[in-house]
Protein backbone atom coordinates (compact mmCIF):
# COMPACT_ATOMS: atom_id res chain seq x y z
CA UNK A 1 0.00 0.00 0.00
CA UNK A 2 2.46 2.78 1.14
CA UNK A 3 4.93 2.04 -1.78
CA UNK A 4 2.20 2.80 -4.02
CA UNK A 5 1.77 5.92 -2.50
CA UNK A 6 5.21 6.63 -2.06
CA UNK A 7 6.49 5.06 -5.65
CA UNK A 8 5.83 8.76 -7.59
CA UNK A 9 8.30 10.78 -5.09
CA UNK A 10 10.85 8.32 -5.04
CA UNK A 11 13.27 6.55 -7.64
CA UNK A 12 12.07 3.12 -6.93
CA UNK A 13 9.57 0.80 -9.02
CA UNK A 14 6.49 -0.94 -7.62
CA UNK A 15 6.18 -4.21 -9.22
CA UNK A 16 3.80 -7.29 -8.57
CA UNK A 17 4.85 -10.45 -8.37
CA UNK A 18 3.14 -13.94 -7.29
CA UNK A 19 2.34 -14.97 -3.49
CA UNK A 20 5.41 -15.82 -1.52
CA UNK A 21 8.48 -14.30 0.30
CA UNK A 22 10.81 -15.99 -2.10
CA UNK A 23 9.05 -14.85 -5.26
CA UNK A 24 8.80 -11.65 -4.64
CA UNK A 25 12.32 -11.10 -3.66
CA UNK A 26 13.14 -12.97 -7.12
CA UNK A 27 11.17 -10.76 -8.76
CA UNK A 28 12.41 -8.08 -7.71
CA UNK A 29 16.28 -8.65 -7.84
CA UNK A 30 15.53 -10.10 -11.40
CA UNK A 31 15.05 -6.18 -12.71
CA UNK A 32 17.11 -4.88 -10.04
CA UNK A 33 19.58 -2.85 -12.05
CA UNK A 34 22.32 -2.47 -8.93
CA UNK A 35 25.42 -4.65 -8.83
CA UNK A 36 24.63 -5.15 -5.21
CA UNK A 37 20.93 -6.23 -3.94
CA UNK A 38 19.68 -6.33 -0.34
CA UNK A 39 16.38 -7.31 0.81
CA UNK A 40 14.52 -5.75 3.50
CA UNK A 41 11.77 -7.02 5.06
CA UNK A 42 8.59 -4.32 5.42
CA UNK A 43 9.02 -3.99 9.28
CA UNK A 44 12.84 -3.34 9.41
CA UNK A 45 14.70 -0.15 9.30
CA UNK A 46 18.15 -0.06 8.19
CA UNK A 47 21.23 1.43 10.23
CA UNK A 48 22.42 4.97 8.87
CA UNK A 49 25.21 4.65 6.42
CA UNK A 50 24.24 1.71 5.21
CA UNK A 51 25.38 1.59 1.89
CA UNK A 52 28.63 2.30 2.40
CA UNK A 53 28.89 -0.43 5.42
CA UNK A 54 27.97 -2.79 2.82
CA UNK A 55 30.09 -2.01 -0.17
CA UNK A 56 32.71 -2.18 2.99
CA UNK A 57 31.80 -5.85 4.50
CA UNK A 58 31.99 -7.11 0.49
CA UNK A 59 35.40 -5.62 -0.24
CA UNK A 60 37.07 -8.36 2.34
CA UNK A 61 38.52 -10.58 0.24
CA UNK A 62 36.61 -13.96 -0.25
CA UNK A 63 33.17 -12.24 1.59
CA UNK A 64 30.34 -13.06 -1.08
CA UNK A 65 27.33 -11.67 1.34
CA UNK A 66 26.66 -10.53 4.85
CA UNK A 67 23.33 -9.09 6.84
CA UNK A 68 23.37 -6.75 9.80
CA UNK A 69 23.24 -7.18 13.63
CA UNK A 70 19.65 -7.45 14.60
CA UNK A 71 18.00 -5.10 16.99
CA UNK A 72 14.37 -5.74 18.22
CA UNK A 73 11.81 -2.87 18.38
CA UNK A 74 10.58 -3.88 21.76
CA UNK A 75 10.94 -3.24 25.56
CA UNK A 76 10.14 -6.52 26.32
CA UNK A 77 12.11 -8.49 29.26
CA UNK A 78 13.95 -11.27 27.61
CA UNK A 79 14.49 -9.27 23.96
CA UNK A 80 17.93 -8.13 24.41
CA UNK A 81 19.04 -12.14 25.55
CA UNK A 82 17.32 -12.96 22.05
CA UNK A 83 19.28 -10.07 20.47
CA UNK A 84 22.85 -11.59 21.85
CA UNK A 85 21.91 -14.98 20.98
CA UNK A 86 20.96 -14.05 17.40
CA UNK A 87 24.04 -12.11 17.10
CA UNK A 88 26.39 -15.05 18.57
CA UNK A 89 24.74 -17.30 15.79
CA UNK A 90 24.83 -14.62 12.99
CA UNK A 91 28.93 -14.30 14.04
CA UNK A 92 30.02 -17.92 14.97
CA UNK A 93 27.93 -19.85 12.78
CA UNK A 94 27.36 -17.62 9.34
CA UNK A 95 23.68 -17.95 9.80
CA UNK A 96 21.83 -14.60 9.87
CA UNK A 97 18.27 -14.94 8.95
CA UNK A 98 16.07 -12.33 6.44
CA UNK A 99 14.86 -10.20 8.99
CA UNK A 100 19.02 -8.94 8.91
CA UNK A 101 18.68 -7.42 6.04
CA UNK A 102 20.96 -10.15 3.62
CA UNK A 103 22.95 -8.33 0.99
CA UNK A 104 25.35 -9.50 -1.87
CA UNK A 105 26.50 -8.88 -5.09
CA UNK A 106 23.66 -9.41 -7.93
CA UNK A 107 26.09 -11.75 -9.81
CA UNK A 108 26.30 -14.19 -7.23
CA UNK A 109 22.76 -14.51 -6.01
CA UNK A 110 21.99 -14.81 -9.75
CA UNK A 111 24.47 -17.62 -9.71
CA UNK A 112 22.95 -19.35 -6.96
CA UNK A 113 19.62 -19.33 -8.49
CA UNK A 114 18.09 -16.65 -6.03
CA UNK A 115 15.97 -17.86 -2.94
CA UNK A 116 15.09 -21.09 -3.33
CA UNK A 117 10.68 -21.51 -4.09
CA UNK A 118 10.08 -22.25 -0.45
CA UNK A 119 6.92 -21.44 1.61
CA UNK A 120 9.15 -20.12 4.73
CA UNK A 121 13.06 -20.96 5.30
CA UNK A 122 13.46 -19.14 1.81
CA UNK A 123 16.20 -17.09 3.80
CA UNK A 124 17.61 -20.16 5.62
CA UNK A 125 18.45 -22.23 2.69
CA UNK A 126 19.84 -19.32 0.40
CA UNK A 127 22.73 -18.39 3.18
CA UNK A 128 23.28 -22.45 3.45
CA UNK A 129 24.11 -22.17 -0.21
CA UNK A 130 25.90 -19.01 -0.08
CA UNK A 131 28.12 -20.25 2.88
CA UNK A 132 29.57 -23.10 0.70
CA UNK A 133 30.95 -20.33 -1.78
CA UNK A 134 32.44 -17.51 0.66
CA UNK A 135 32.17 -16.03 3.79
CA UNK A 136 29.23 -14.32 5.40
CA UNK A 137 30.24 -10.93 6.74
CA UNK A 138 28.31 -9.57 9.84
CA UNK A 139 28.25 -5.83 10.03
CA UNK A 140 28.32 -4.16 13.18
CA UNK A 141 25.49 -1.76 12.86
CA UNK A 142 22.27 -3.54 13.40
CA UNK A 143 19.28 -3.27 11.63
CA UNK A 144 15.54 -2.31 13.95
CA UNK A 145 13.19 -4.91 13.32
CA UNK A 146 9.95 -4.53 14.55
CA UNK A 147 9.01 -6.64 17.77
CA UNK A 148 5.40 -6.85 16.61
CA UNK A 149 5.22 -11.03 17.02
CA UNK A 150 7.29 -10.63 20.43
CA UNK A 151 4.69 -8.64 21.94
CA UNK A 152 1.97 -10.59 20.41
CA UNK A 153 3.22 -14.11 21.66
CA UNK A 154 5.50 -13.54 24.12
CA UNK A 155 9.43 -13.97 23.95
CA UNK A 156 9.45 -17.03 25.37
CA UNK A 157 6.44 -18.85 22.85
CA UNK A 158 7.86 -16.29 19.49
CA UNK A 159 11.44 -18.09 20.31
CA UNK A 160 10.25 -21.77 21.03
CA UNK A 161 7.99 -21.87 17.83
CA UNK A 162 11.17 -20.27 15.99
CA UNK A 163 13.41 -22.85 17.01
CA UNK A 164 10.41 -25.38 16.51
CA UNK A 165 10.02 -24.42 12.51
CA UNK A 166 13.88 -24.57 12.29
CA UNK A 167 13.64 -28.09 13.62
CA UNK A 168 10.41 -29.19 11.56
CA UNK A 169 12.36 -28.32 8.55
CA UNK A 170 15.59 -30.29 9.16
CA UNK A 171 13.16 -33.13 10.06
CA UNK A 172 11.24 -33.15 6.69
CA UNK A 173 7.79 -31.25 7.84
CA UNK A 174 6.94 -29.61 4.39
CA UNK A 175 7.63 -25.54 4.13
CA UNK A 176 3.76 -25.19 3.57
CA UNK A 177 2.71 -26.83 6.78
CA UNK A 178 5.60 -25.03 8.68
CA UNK A 179 4.26 -21.74 7.46
CA UNK A 180 0.80 -22.47 8.84
CA UNK A 181 2.28 -23.07 12.13
CA UNK A 182 4.22 -19.88 12.03
CA UNK A 183 1.21 -17.88 10.82
CA UNK A 184 -0.97 -19.39 13.59
CA UNK A 185 1.42 -18.74 15.96
CA UNK A 186 1.45 -22.24 17.07
CA UNK A 187 1.27 -25.80 16.49
CA UNK A 188 -2.32 -26.26 16.01
CA UNK A 189 -3.85 -29.40 14.01
CA UNK A 190 -4.14 -28.99 10.68
CA UNK A 191 -6.79 -30.51 8.57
Amino acid sequence: YWSKILAPSLPIRVISAAAGRANQMNAGAAIATGDILLFLHADTHLPTSFESLVRQALQNPGTIAGAFELRIDAQLRGLRWVEKMVNMRSRFFSMPYGDQAIFLKATIFHEVGGFPNLAIMEDFELIRHLKRQGKIAIVSASVLTSGRRWQKLGVLKTTLINQLIIAGYFLGISPSQLVLWYRQGGFKRTQ
